[in-house]
């Protein structure tokens, strides 16, 4: 296992460049290591290292093949195939979370290019986009909503009515634009390729474990959560354990060590305390481009120390999920899932656009509510 991890970090740019910024950082601020470990979100890290071994677990039992083979059979065509897997990961993030339904649709989408011809690399850009839609939604899509409902003193479905314009406004983009890149031909089936046989009780333990795990973070014993889990896959499919790609929860790690330095910076604090003077389109700008260099839950923190739970916030923290790469957590999870370098700048073709249609709607649904 040393041989591919060291492969593969060596090969990791995304985390190389984190390092050096972080490096860069130290010049700037205090440099003090021993509190670095306190800025990581452990919960994070602990929660996306059980989903990984649980997905990857699914995977190679095989049943995304008996799953993709159902489907291709269902949707006859790339547009109607692409249009499903869009809006299933956009409902799925409205109640799993935004990285919960990338961990399901992602890994059967890679799936479906093995059985017939599809522009896989495109259908994910669609799908981590369809997250950040979907999940802007409801208290419970992201991180950030659950900071801010819980700030806010609003029900769950008042919650919801204050995010529907602008989520119902992003799907109708994404949905149009969903339309238009994928077009309306037969789905080429790959004729060499045969069913594979499927290990039902691995997926039936996959999901049990799913249960245990759940059930820990339910009352926060997320570190026995995942101790129990992969102690299981440990004895009943070592290979799961040596297959998830753990470079990158090192990735995680390097981005939050990164946040804290850079919070830490004079300059920024003077920002900062100056945002509750702001306009509202303003702030609209400045909660939108603080998202796009330090994700958009950090800066959702920052925020919060400044100006009210309100909608312009809300809206503007989530709309800055769109763009760059590490707008959204979300972002850097499905690419990094696809495992393929060529859809890293592809990602920005399609993000960057629907970054400057989002704010430009987002803002103007504002001025009439």
């Amino acid at each position: 296992m040393s041989i591919p991890l060291f492969r593969a970090l060596a090969r990791d740019h995304f985390l190389h460049l984190l390092l050096i910024i972080g490096v860069a950082l130290c010049f700037f601020v205090p440099f003090a290591p021993a509190r670095w470990p306190g800025a990581i979100d452990w919960h994070t890290i602990i929660t996306l290292s059980g989903l990984m071994l649980l997905t990857k677990g699914v995977e190679l039992s095989g049943y995304f093949d008996v799953l993709g083979r159902r489907m291709v059979r269902r949707f006859h065509n790339e547009r109607r195939l692409a249009m499903f897997m869009v809006l299933a990961a956009a409902l799925l993030s409205t109640f799993l979370t935004n990285d919960v339904a990338l961990f399901i649709v992602v890994p059967l989408t890679i799936t479906l290019k093995k059985l017939c011809e599809i522009p896989v690399n495109r259908l994910i850009i669609f799908e981590a986009l369809a997250v950040n839609a979907g999940s802007l939604l409801t208290p419970i899509g992201n991180p950030q909503n659950i900071l801010l409902w819980g700030r806010s003193g609003l029900s769950f479905p008042a919650f919801i009515w204050q995010m529907t314009p602008l989520a119902l406004a992003m799907m109708a983009t994404l949905l149009a634009l969903c339309w238009f890149c994928f077009p309306n031909k037969a789905l080429n089936y790959h004729s060499g390729t045969h069913a594979t046989d499927w290990q039902p009780r691995l997926v039936w333990s996959c999901l049990g474990f799913y249960l245990v795990f759940i059930t820990a973070l339910e009352l926060k014993q997320e570190l026995w959560g995942l101790a129990l889990i992969a102690a299981g896959f440990l004895l009943l499919a070592r290979r799961v354990v040596l297959s998830v790609d753990w470079t990158l929860l090192l990735v995680f790690i390097a981005m939050f060590i990164d946040v804290h330095l850079l919070i830490q910076l004079p300059a920024l604090h003077s920002v900062l305390t100056s945002t509750s003077q702001l306009s509202p389109s303003g702030l609209w700008l400045a909660a939108i481009g603080l998202s796009q260099f330090i994700s958009n839950v950090p800066a959702t923190i920052l925020l919060l120390n400044y100006v009210p739970p309100d909608t312009l916030l809300a809206w503007a923290v989530n709309v800055g999920g769109f763009g760059l790469l590490p707008g959204s957590l979300a972002n850097l999870i499905a690419l990094r899932m696809a495992n393929d370098r060529r859809i890293w700048w592809r990602f920005h073709l399609y993000s960057l656009p629907m970054l400057l249609w989002a704010a430009a709607v987002g803002y103007g649904l504002l001025l009439f509510r």
